[in-house]
């Protein structure tokens, strides 16, 4: 194993912009920059974004970055890329996006879903034969939500043909930023996951099943060919290498999305320990030791990213997402009762608000569900907001409600977690934006009832994981290893003292969404 002091470069593709950042091959931080990207909501549930300007944003991030000097960018000796999962983009045979990106949060491909997978003796909507099959090969099941890129990909050849028959191939995210970087066309195994047409029993040799693409209608060649994640997907492309100052034999790493690179940065390497992320959507994920699904609760251990591994994996909608809405849109929107800018440091008042409010919030209730929800329910029509309001709710209430739905949410996740593990979780490593808060770290501490393990520099851990990957991949740590690199903040440790109003108060979070999912579908089926 080698053991010189090199670099890498790591690049993590985020629903609100890309991260640039320089890790030595055992995990240091050197220096990050970020840079901006919008997203475009549309009729009918459509959510994208432009390719170019994520292409944009990173080279100018990268290009921030590097003119640091940090480091000598001879020492630089790889590229790693992780990014938002669960992401279509349409290109052209020379590489060039035909549209916007469709993301994650896209919905429009829901009809063309529950046509899919309708049939006879219907379980949750699925036909029970498809369902079995489904889940055998891969380990899931498109979602009804219609937010997987299957769907995403039916959307556009159903709606629109000449963007779907133009179409060379259709990429992730990460596979499209791999693309770019190398002009090699190529999915790793774990990116391609949500596509549902892989067989992914042999998680070291991951393929295409020939009967479920024959049943998506979609075509092959318009498929990208399979990597393993730790896979060199090929050289810097020379153009690029010059623009930003590196060497022309640079290797760019296959890499994996969000959720697999969070679980190595986040440190909770080991079987079924367990990393809550909290960003602009939230998981609460671990590395298991087994193939096994969920359906009713939308969970499934998937391809990891590292080899030989399967990833617990789920995803909640709306986490940092629904404080970025109060800012955004209940305190601080553009309009005529605004008095004065957004305050830059809006983030660390909430904060202040909410250290200072009694736990409980006076019994208000948030449900972060402003975007749907995909566990551990899958529904797509529900929708959140504050409950239990009254004349005497104040704002400083409502802030504090914004954290604990947050965190009323993951509770509810765990409960699923730790029943497909058949075991309960101990202690939890945070990471994401929202774990640079104490006070939200705190108060998940408290709704857990479990010790949360703050991890130093959160917010770079998506980053971080896509580097101590490549740092194993290229042989400068093991891959057992990794939890050594990652440091813990500070332990948050449950208060007693708050058992029992949470208790209480998580319940009826729980029989809120139970209550009112019918009312809900009524409100947003036509939307």
């Amino acid at each position: 194993m080698t053991t010189e002091n090199k670099f890498i470069l790591a690049i993590d593709l985020g629903t609100s912009g890309p991260k640039v950042a320089v890790f030595s091959t055992q995990g240091e931080l050197i220096g990050s920059e970020f840079e901006e990207t919008p997203v475009l909501l549309l009729p009918g549930g459509g959510a994208e974004q432009s390719p170019q300007v994520w292409w944009d944003a990173i080279e100018t991030a990268g290009k921030r970055l590097l003119a640091k000097k940090l480091v000598n960018t001879d020492d630089i000796i790889a590229i790693a890329s992780t990014a938002q999962w669960s992401g279509t983009v349409a290109v052209d045979a020379d590489g060039n996006a035909l549209s916007n990106a469709i993301i994650w949060m896209d919905a429009r491909g829901a009809p063309y879903i529950h046509k899919l997978v309708d049939g006879a003796f219907k379980v949750e909507g699925y036909g029970l034969a498809k369902l079995l099959n489904w889940i055998r090969l891969t380990g899931g099941v498109p979602a009804n939500s219609g937010k997987d890129p299957i769907a995403h990909i039916l959307y556009l050849k159903h709606e629109h043909p000449q963007i779907y028959n133009r179409a060379f191939k259709f990429l992730e995210p990460l596979d499209y930023i791999g693309l770019r970087l190398t002009g090699n066309f190529a999915a790793s195994y774990n990116s391609i996951t949500l596509n549902w047409l892989t067989d992914n029993r042999d998680i070291a040799n991951v393929t295409y099943d020939d009967g479920l693409v024959r049943l998506s209608t979609i075509d092959r060649a318009k498929l990208p060919d399979l990597k393993p994640a730790n896979a060199i997907l090929g050289n810097l492309r020379p153009d690029i290498a010059r623009t930003w100052g590196l060497r022309e034999d640079v290797k760019v790493l296959m890499g994996s999305p969000d959720v697999h690179s969070a679980a190595v940065g986040s440190g909770a390497v080991r079987d079924f320990e367990p990393h809550l992320y909290i960003g602009t959507s939230g998981w609460l994920t671990c590395h298991v030791p087994f193939k096994k699904t969920d359906l009713f609760h939308n969970l499934a251990a998937l391809p990891s990213a590292i080899p030989g591994r399967y990833l617990l994996t789920n995803e909640q909608e709306c986490a940092g997402g629904a404080l970025q809405y109060l800012r955004n849109n209940v305190f601080f929107p553009d309009d005529e009762l605004a008095l004065g800018g957004r305050p830059s440091n809006a983030y660390q008042l909430f904060d202040q608000i909410a250290e200072r409010t009694p736990a409980g919030s006076g019994k208000l209730i948030f449900t972060p569900w402003l975007y749907g929800e995909r566990t551990p329910v899958d529904d797509h029509l529900v929708r959140g907001g504050f409950h239990n309001q009254s004349l005497n709710t104040t704002r400083a209430d409502m802030v504090r409600a914004v954290f604990e739905g947050v965190a009323f949410n993951s509770r509810w996740l765990l409960k699923y977690v730790e029943q497909f593990n058949k075991q309960p979780v101990d202690a939890i490593n945070i990471v994401g934006g929202g774990a640079r808060s104490n006070i939200w770290c705190q108060i998940h501490a408290d709704v857990l009832n479990r010790p949360i393990r703050q991890v130093r520099d959160p917010i770079e851990v998506n980053v971080r994981g896509a580097a101590l990957l490549a740092s194993a991949s290229l042989g400068y740590m093991h891959y057992d290893e990794i939890g050594t690199h990652v440091k813990i903040a500070q332990t948050y440790t449950p208060n007693p003292g708050h058992r029992k109003i949470y208790d209480e108060l998580f319940s009826e979070f729980v029989a809120i969404y139970e209550s009112n999912r019918k009312i809900h579908a009524r409100l947003n089926r036509q939307q």
